[in-house]
């Protein structure tokens, strides 16, 4: 991403923002609620027209490309969006199969079977299928959701806020899923979210959004020590101590940081 802005109205959220996301990491994306964390994604998906700057994935300008070119690219990413975003007048099969039928030309017949694969690949067990959304608690929303984001076997991963709304064990649990998922898939992950947990146990590098630019980048020992004033209130702040971030808690070079200090 180089120089993106964004506005809506008169109101500019993003402001010649610039960041580069490396492959095979977990970038976490954190920022002021209402700052942009999620526009940036969806300007990078094509949801939200961008005013200027440029994004390039797998080395290509989105601008330059084509519709099939576009379609073709679109496969090789796959979206978490905010509270699951289930169509909610489909099964969960259904939602899982949705951007199969949108971009394959397979059987029925292999399509459940990939149905399955992906949800016992999230945690879940084989007869979740058949249910409506309706029918599942916030954690099985959040791995169906993910289900269908893996469906089509993409090299990179969005998520936003991907543990808001659950309570702290199901919040770990999906952190402990997203590292595993990680690993064995070689995905590259960009992760928007306000949990300090999330950011300590499975983010490679963090990026801090504030005044509609990036203002920090790298592992959780650059965060610790920038001088930035809202950068140093999250993670010096009040839930920040309680979460256990600071020298005290051995979160630094001594203590390690992201997945390789949580292992």
């Amino acid at each position: 991403m180089r120089d993106i802005v964004v506005a809506f109205g008169e109101r500019t959220v993003l402001k010649g923002l610039s960041l580069d996301v490396m492959p095979g990491e977990i970038m976490g994306f954190v920022g002021a609620s209402g700052g942009g964390k999620s526009v940036l994604t969806r300007t990078i998906l094509g949801l939200v027209p961008k005013r200027s700057g440029t994004v390039e994935v797998f080395g290509q300008n989105l601008d330059g490309l084509s519709f099939s070119q576009r379609r073709e690219l679109e496969q090789r990413w796959g979206v978490l969006f905010q509270q699951g975003a289930l169509f909610s007048s489909l099964s969960v099969r259904q939602n899982i199969q949705f951007p199969m039928r949108e971009y394959l030309d397979i059987s029925q017949g292999l399509m459940d079977e990939i149905t399955v694969a992906k949800i016992e690949m999230v945690g879940l067990q084989p007869d979740v299928i058949e249910k409506m959304p309706s029918e599942l608690s916030g954690g099985m929303i959040k791995r169906v959701a993910l289900a269908r984001a893996l469906a089509l076997d993409p090299e990179i991963l969005f998520l936003d806020e991907p543990t808001s709304g659950l309570d702290p064990i199901g919040a770990g649990e999906f952190d402990e899923l997203i590292a595993t998922l990680q690993q064995t898939l070689g995905l590259t992950v960009f992760m928007v979210t306000h949990d300090l947990d999330s950011l300590h146990t499975v983010c490679d590098r963090i990026a801090a959004l504030a005044d509609g630019k990036v203002v920090a980048v790298g592992p959780i020992e650059t965060m610790l020590e920038s001088k930035h004033a809202w950068v140093s209130a999250y993670f010096h702040g009040k839930r920040a101590r309680a979460a256990g971030f600071g020298p005290a808690a051995g979160i630094g070079p001594a203590g390690g940081h992201g997945r390789e200090g949580a292992r």
